[in-house]
C-alpha cells in the first residue's frame, strides 16, 4: 500500500506542477499582452503630446508674428501722427510770424471762451 500511496502522491504532485506550470504561462502571457497594451498606450499618449506641442509652437509662433506686425504698423501711425503734430505746430507758428496781432486776438478769445465754459 505504500508504493500505492506513493505513486498516487507522485501523480498528485505531478498534476499539481502541471497546473503550476499552466498558471505561470497564463500569467506570463497575461503579462506581457498588458505590457504590450501598456507600451501601445503610452506610445500613443507620447504621439499626441509631440502633436500638441508642435501645434502649441506653431500657434505661438503665430501669434508673435502678429504681435511684431502690430508692433510695427504701431510704431508707424505714431510717427505718421508726430510728424503731423509738427506740421501743424510748424503752420501755426508761421500763422503767428505773420499774424501776430490776429494771433494774440485769437488766443485771447479762446482763453475767454475756455473760462466761461470751465466756470459752470
Amino acid at each position: 500500500m505504500s508504493k500505492q500511496v506513493q505513486a498516487h502522491e507522485a501523480s498528485t504532485s505531478d498534476r499539481i506542477e502541471e497546473g503550476a506550470e499552466r498558471i505561470k504561462q497564463a500569467t506570463s502571457s497575461a503579462v506581457a499582452g498588458a505590457k504590450e497594451a501598456i507600451d501601445r498606450a503610452a506610445d500613443h499618449v507620447e504621439d499626441s503630446l509631440h502633436r500638441a506641442t508642435d501645434k502649441a509652437a506653431a500657434g505661438a509662433t503665430r501669434a508673435s508674428t502678429k504681435a511684431g506686425e502690430y508692433s510695427e504698423r504701431g510704431r508707424e501711425v505714431y510717427d505718421e501722427a508726430l510728424d503731423r503734430a509738427d506740421e501743424w505746430l510748424g503752420k501755426a507758428r508761421e500763422y503767428v510770424r505773420e499774424k501776430p496781432v490776429q494771433s494774440v486776438a485769437i488766443a485771447l478769445g479762446a482763453g475767454w471762451l475756455l473760462g466761461r465754459i470751465l466756470r459752470r
